[in-house]
C-alpha cells in the first residue's frame, strides 16, 4: 500500500512538472516561429521535447513518451540541418503539444486523447520529415504511422551501465531507462549479477546488477548519453563507440517491462540534481492552510496584546511584544511564499494571439513587459479569464486588418502589449493595444439606446467607457465567434470585482485602447489603519493613507459647510464615514480625517478617532453582502469585536457618483449620499 502512494505521488510530480515545461515549450515554439534560424531556440525546443519524452517513459506514461518521441525526431532533424522550420511545423508542434495535455490530463482521470487529432499529427510530421515507415504502431487503439531512423550512418556503440546504491531509492527504474535506450535503435545485452549479495543480505531497494550493452543506432553519444541524463549522477555510465563491428553479448537479457506497482520517478530539471535540489513542489492547498493559519495566529497574537495592555506585568508585555515580533516575521514570510511571478499566466497567452491572429487573418505581435512582477497565487489563478477577454476583445475588435493599418499609416503588425508593474500595495496590469480605438460618442449613443443613461446625462470621458462594463453591453456591428455578445466585458468586471480590484479604460480614437486592472498584493493579510466612529471599528488599508490630521468644529465652520480641508495649502475634499454610514449619534468635538490617495485623488476620511496599525486578517463576508461594493471584508480585533474593512476607492467612486462632485472640482460641497438598504444593513449586522 505504502509502494502504490508513493508510485502516486511520484505519478503527480510528473504531470504537474509536465505541464510546467509544456507552458515553457509553447512560449519556445512561438518564439522560433518568429526566428526560425535560431539554433539555441531550436536546441531549447529539442531538449524540453526530450525531457518529456524521457520522463514519461521512466514513469509508465507510455502513450506521452512514444508520441512526443516523433515529434523530437522532427526537431532533431532540424538540429541536424535536415529539415527547416516552418509554419506548418510549428502548427503540427503547437496541435502535437495540446494533444500531449490531452493525455496527462487523461491520465490524471479526467478528459480524452482525440486519435483522429494523433493520426492527422504523425501523418502531418511524416510528410515534413520524409521518414520512410516502419510498420504501424498501436496508439490509443488507432494505427498510426511512426518515424524511422534511416539506415544511413548507423554505427556501433558499446554501453556500459551501472546503477549506483541509491538510484532506486529516488525513484528511478534501470529497466525503464533501457527500455527508452532501445527506442533509438537494436540493443543487445547480458547482465551482470556478480554483486548481488545473499538473500539475507539483499536490500530491495538497491540494484546490484550491471548491464554491458551493444547498441546500433545512428544517433550520436549526445544523445545516448540524455536517456541517463537524471541519473548519470548516481550511476557508473561508458559510453564508447566500437572499433570494428562489436560482438554480440555472450548472454542476452530480455529487458521486460517493470510492473505499474513498481514504477516510480521524480521528473527533473537538468540542474535539479540529487542533494544539489534547491526548490521544492507544495501543493496549493496546503499553502492556503499554511497562511490561513497565520492569519488565525496574527488574531491570537492581537487577543494577546489586548490582554497584556490591560494588565501592568512586565513580563506579560515583554512576552507579547516578542510574540508579536515573531508573529509579524512568520506573516511576512507566509506571505512571500505565496508571491509568484506572474510570467507564466502571461506567456500563455502568446499562444491565445498566435491562433486568433490566424483565424482572424491579422498580423499581431504580443509584447510582455514586467513578467517578473510577484503577486499572490490566489489573484493569478482567477485572472486567467479576464486576461483571455481582454485580449480576444482587443484582436477582434480593436486591431484592424493589415490592409486598413496600411492604409491608415500604421505599421501592418499590429501589437499587443501586456505589462504588470507595483504601485503602492497594488499591482497594475495593463491590456493595451494599438488599434483602432474605441468612439466614446458610439459609446453614448449605445447606452442611451439602451435606456442605461439619460440622452442629457453628463459624462466625463472615463465614466463613459465604463459604461462597456455593463452586462450584455457591446458596440460590436457585428457577432463572431471571438466576440460581439457582450459577455466578455462583464466576466472582467465581475471576477475583478471578486478581487477587490479596480478597471480603468481609456482610449484614443484611431489610436488604440488600453485596460488597466488594479488589483491587491494578496487577499489575505494586509496592513490596516483601525478607526472608530462612535462604537463602531473599522479598518482603512493603510497603503492608501497618506497622513492623519485633525478636524476641530472651528474647522468645518470656517469651511462654510463645504466638506473640504486645507491641509499644507491643498484643499482636500474629505467624506465624512459617519454620515456616509448613516451612523446617527452626535459628533465629537474634535474628528480626525484620515487622508489616503484614491484614483480620484487625494480625499479625507473623518472619523472619531485613529487608533493606530493594525495588521488586519481579512475574513469573507459571504454571499448575503457581495454587493455590498465599498467593504473590502472584515477582521476579528484582538477584544473579539468585529471591524470591517472599508475600500477608499469605491468609497470615492460611490460619493462621486451620487453628488455634483467631480475628481479635479475640489470646492463643491460634498453632502452624504443617500444611504442604500444593504449598507444600513450592513451596519446593522455589525
Amino acid at each position: 500500500m505504502a509502494d502504490k502512494l508513493s508510485v502516486d505521488k511520484y505519478k503527480q510530480v510528473f504531470l504537474e512538472e509536465a505541464r510546467d515545461i509544456l507552458v515553457e515549450l509553447e512560449s519556445t515554439l512561438l518564439e522560433l516561429n518568429g526566428n526560425r534560424d535560431d539554433m539555441e531556440v531550436v536546441g531549447r525546443t529539442f531538449r524540453a521535447m526530450h525531457t518529456i519524452k524521457g520522463s514519461g517513459s521512466m514513469f509508465g506514461f507510455d502513450d506521452v513518451a512514444e508520441f512526443t518521441h516523433h515529434l523530437e525526431n522532427a526537431y532533431d532533424e532540424v538540429r541536424n540541418g535536415q529539415l527547416r522550420v516552418t509554419t506548418e511545423l510549428v502548427d503540427l508542434s503547437l496541435r502535437a503539444l495540446d494533444q500531449i495535455r490531452a493525455m496527462l490530463d487523461q491520465a490524471a482521470g479526467h478528459g480524452t486523447v482525440d486519435s483522429v487529432a494523433v493520426a492527422e499529427i504523425l501523418a502531418g510530421l511524416l510528410r515534413l520529415t520524409g521518414s520512410s515507415a516502419a510498420g504501424p504502431v498501436h496508439f490509443d487503439g488507432l494505427d498510426a504511422v511512426p518515424v524511422s531512423a534511416s539506415a544511413d550512418g548507423m554505427r556501433d556503440w558499446r554501453i556500459r551501465f551501472a546503477p549506483g546504491p541509491g538510484l532506486m531509492q529516488n525513484g528511478s527504474n534501470p529497466l525503464l531507462l533501457l527500455r527508452e535506450l532501445r527506442q533509438l535503435g537494436t540493443l543487445r545485452l547480458e547482465a551482470n549479477m556478480e554483486a548481488v549479495p545473499p538473500l539475507a543480505e539483499l536490500d530491495p531497494e538497491c540494484c546490484y546488477i550491471s548491464w554491458e550493452m551493444t547498441l546500433t543506432t545512428s544517433s550520436m553519444r549526445e544523445e545516448i548519453q540524455e536517456v541517463f541524463l537524471f541519473v548519470e549522477d548516481n550511476c557508473e555510465l561508458t559510453i564508447e563507440p566500437c572499433p570494428g563491428e562489436c560482438p554480440a553479448p555472450s548472454a542476452a537479457v530480455i529487458v521486460q517491462e517493470a510492473p505499474e506497482e513498481k514504477r516510480s520517478g521524480l521528473l527533473r530539471r537538468a540542474d535539479d540534481k540529487g542533494e544539489n535540489a534547491t526548490n521544492i513542489r507544495v501543493p496549493t492547498i496546503k499553502l492556503d492552510q499554511f497562511v490561513d493559519l497565520v492569519g488565525e495566529l496574527v488574531t491570537v497574537q492581537a487577543r494577546l496584546g489586548e490582554i497584556a495592555s490591560r494588565h501592568d506585568d512586565p513580563d506579560m508585555l515583554s512576552v507579547s511584544e516578542e510574540v508579536e515580533r515573531l508573529t509579524a516575521a512568520l506573516r511576512e514570510n507566509s506571505m512571500s511564499i505565496r508571491m509568484v511571478p506572474i510570467r507564466a499566466t502571461f506567456e500563455r497567452f502568446r499562444r491565445l494571439v498566435h491562433d486568433l491572429a490566424r483565424d482572424l487573418h491579422k498580423e499581431v505581435e504580443l509584447t510582455i513587459e514586467g513578467a517578473d512582477t510577484e503577486l499572490d497565487k490566489t489573484v493569478i489563478d482567477q485572472l486567467n479569464d479576464p486576461l483571455m477577454h481582454l485580449i480576444r476583445n482587443s484582436m477582434d475588435h480593436g486591431i484592424e486588418s493589415s490592409e486598413a493599418r496600411l492604409a491608415a499609416g500604421k505599421p501592418a503588425m499590429a501589437t499587443i502589449l501586456l505589462s504588470a508593474r507595483y504601485e503602492g500595495a497594488n499591482v497594475l496590469i495593463c491590456v493595451s493595444d494599438d488599434g483602432g480605438g474605441i468612439s466614446a460618442e458610439a459609446v453614448r449613443a449605445r447606452a442611451i439606446k439602451r435606456g442605461l443613461i439619460a440622452a442629457d446625462a453628463q459624462l466625463s470621458e472615463s465614466e463613459v467607457f465604463e459604461l462597456i462594463l455593463t452586462p450584455g453591453f457591446s458596440t460590436a456591428p457585428v457577432i463572431t465567434d471571438v466576440s460581439g455578445r457582450g459577455v466578455g466585458m462583464d466576466v472582467v468586471r465581475q471576477r475583478v470585482e471578486a478581487l477587490r480590484g479596480t478597471i480603468h479604460i481609456a482610449s484614443k480614437l484611431g489610436n488604440g485602447t488600453g485596460v488597466t486592472l488594479r488589483l491587491p498584493l494578496t487577499l489575505a493579510i494586509i496592513d490596516g489603519l483601525l478607526v472608530r466612529i462612535d462604537a463602531a471599528f473599522f479598518v482603512l488599508p493603510l497603503a492608501n493613507t497618506l497622513e492623519c490630521v485633525e478636524l476641530t468644529r472651528q474647522d468645518v465652520a470656517m469651511a462654510n459647510g463645504k466638506h473640504v480641508a486645507i491641509v499644507r495649502g491643498e484643499i482636500i475634499p474629505y467624506i465624512r464615514l459617519r454620515e456616509y454610514l448613516d451612523i446617527r449619534t452626535g459628533r465629537p468635538e474634535r474628528e480626525q480625517i484620515m487622508i489616503a490617495e484614491t484614483e480620484d485623488g487625494r480625499f479625507g476620511f473623518v472619523v472619531d478617532e485613529v487608533l493606530g496599525d493594525h495588521q488586519t486578517v481579512i475574513k469573507n463576508l459571504g454571499r448575503l453582502y457581495r454587493n455590498v461594493h465599498f467593504v473590502s471584508g472584515a477582521t476579528i480585533l484582538g477584544n473579539g469585536s468585529l471591524a470591517l474593512i472599508l475600500d477608499p476607492n469605491r468609497i470615492v467612486q460611490d460619493a462621486i457618483r451620487t453628488t455634483s462632485l467631480r475628481p479635479r472640482d475640489r470646492t463643491l460641497s460634498l453632502p452624504p449620499p443617500s444611504v442604500k438598504g444593504n449598507q444600513a444593513a450592513l451596519m446593522n449586522s455589525s
